[in-house]
């Protein structure tokens, strides 16, 4: 097999683009930028409220080992991509790029979503007579955003540290949190069979149906693993290390994420009080578990400041996502969007456009009660297009649609990571795009079908308009990669179309 450990630049220039991002993110690093997009742990306790009414402890324990076997399967499947082109654009031809885009977007828009709701819940556990208002939660929800584009956009040389920072800072809290809460408890915990066997359905549905929608909190907190796709410029030996990174963040956030739901469980109490919380979930069952609200909300800090985290790398990583893209004429002002700032030495207009996307995205909670799970329906469920159309592609043509790589897995495990990756992601498309409860109303509808109309009409439009004469996708240049020329001075390219068969 060929050496993909040469000059990182030249194989950047085989498949059609120029160095413009520095390589300042070490494995560790962009391995903890990986960690808090994911931000499992967090992202999965704050959204509690999305499984616990859909199936109980069942979902939200089940759901996620659910949850997190799938999501090691489409990691692995992608892997072998980004080790065949490790570019920022990721896996996209042209309908998977505005999915992918579209999801990342509204990945974003998490960010500021879990830390309004978190906030507010701290407002109503201090202030009881609080009536919150869906624009206190706009309004914290924009403040969020900002603060993750500021960093972005003006201290992008400090985002290697702000994410080892984020790693430590995660790991730290997990740790802290779950030794307090099972020392404040002991010796009154919950039973193991309550923990691993107690099923609820508040929805409306079937129980069935109500478990399989309760999946929506474990495809949240383990989504978004291709973030280090997106940012796989801005590491040295991409072709080799990314495929690591992809799939360890998946398994280390699947374990931490487990293991802290089930300490939850078994501390959380009066499970029936927790979900009808004002303070959220969350925050009850610190409060139940401490019997101090000082101590629950101490402790909070911890997810608080996690989530600012993810906020600031989904961001990071968005607006790669939209560089690269623009970078092959995949989006309306292409040009203007494939900027890198020369002084900032960021892509400062996509990160622009990824700021006012969120806003907009964000004008959901002004009118829907289920907020909540429209963005977080959109987000899953967009990346898992993005995520399936290049697997299902390489099923079609037999796995053999890749060049040499570094990663790659058996023939036999392929097949069945591939296969399961297609299965979850064509199951969960359908189901979250469901409306939380049942009977369905204007009020609690899932929106996240309208944002799924309007991203698939857009795409076409833009494609007749624009794209069909400017889209190019991956180009691999084969000289080059197998060094009998240097980048420009010609050899034969090969432009690799959108489904990514090399011709």
């Amino acid at each position: 097999m060929k050496d993909f450990r040469g000059d990182d630049d030249a194989q950047l220039a085989a498949m059609g683009h120029k160095a413009e991002l520095n390589r300042n993110f070490s494995m560790l690093s962009m391995l903890g930028l990986a960690f808090a997009i994911l931000n499992s742990w967090t992202a999965l306790s704050a959204s509690l409220s999305l499984s616990l009414p859909s199936g109980g402890c069942v979902s939200v324990i089940w759901g996620l080992i659910t949850a997190g076997v799938c999501n090691l399967c489409m990691s692995a499947s992608l892997a072998e991509f980004l080790s065949a082109y490790p570019t920022a654009g990721g896996q996209y031809h042209w309908v998977a790029g505005w999915a992918n885009v579209t999801g990342w977007v509204a990945l974003t828009a998490t960010g500021g979503l879990l830390g309004s709701e978190l906030i507010l819940g701290v407002i109503s556990l201090m202030h009881p007579s609080y009536v919150s208002q869906r624009w206190h939660q706009f309004l914290i929800y924009i403040a969020y955003n900002v603060i993750a584009f500021l960093i972005n956009a003006f201290m992008g040389s400090l985002l290697p540290k702000v994410t080892k920072g984020a790693f430590i800072w995660s790991l730290t809290g997990f740790t802290i949190i779950c030794i307090t809460l099972l020392a404040c408890s002991s010796p009154n915990y919950n039973s193991g069979e309550f923990v691993f066997g107690e099923f609820i359905n508040e929805t409306g549905w079937p129980d069935g149906l109500a478990w399989l929608l309760g999946l929506l909190q474990g495809g949240l907190g383990l989504t978004g693993f291709d973030g280090v796709a997106h940012m796989i410029e801005e590491i040295p030996n991409p072709s080799v290390v990314g495929p690591k990174i992809m799939i360890g963040c998946v398994g280390i956030g699947t374990f931490t994420g487990t293991i802290f739901l089930i300490v939850l469980l078994f501390v959380a109490g009066n499970i029936y009080e927790d979900i009808n919380s004002a303070a959220t979930p969350l925050l009850q069952i610190f409060v139940n578990a401490t019997k101090n609200n000082a101590g629950a909300i101490c402790l909070l800090v911890f997810p608080l400041v996690c989530v600012l985290f993810a906020a600031i790398t989904i961001m990071t990583t968005s607006s790669r996502m939209i560089y690269a893209f623009a970078r092959d004429g995949g989006l309306p002002a292409s040009p203007f969007f494939s900027k890198v700032h020369t002084k900032l030495e960021v892509p400062l207009n996509a990160l622009y456009l990824t700021n006012i996307l969120v806003i907009i995205f964000g004008c959901i909670f002004l009118g829907s009660s289920s907020a909540f799970n429209a963005i977080v329906s959109a987000s899953v469920v967009m990346l898992d297009i993005a995520y399936g159309i290049p697997i299902a592609v390489n099923c079609i043509r037999g796995r053999k649609m890749l060049p040499e790589r570094s990663f790659v897995l058996p023939n036999v495990v392929g097949w069945i990571a591939n296969l399961i990756s297609l299965a979850y992601v064509s199951l969960t498309t359908v189901l979250f795009l469901f409306p939380p409860d049942y009977p369905a109303t204007g009020s609690n509808m899932n929106y996240c079908v309208a944002v799924f109309g309007i991203v698939f009409l857009v795409s076409i439009f833009q494609w007749f308009v624009d794209g069909r004469r400017n889209f190019t996708g991956p180009r691999m240049d084969v000289d080059i990669i197998s060094g009998q020329v240097a980048p420009g001075e010609g050899g034969e390219e090969v432009v690799v179309p959108s489904n990514f068969h090399e011709k």
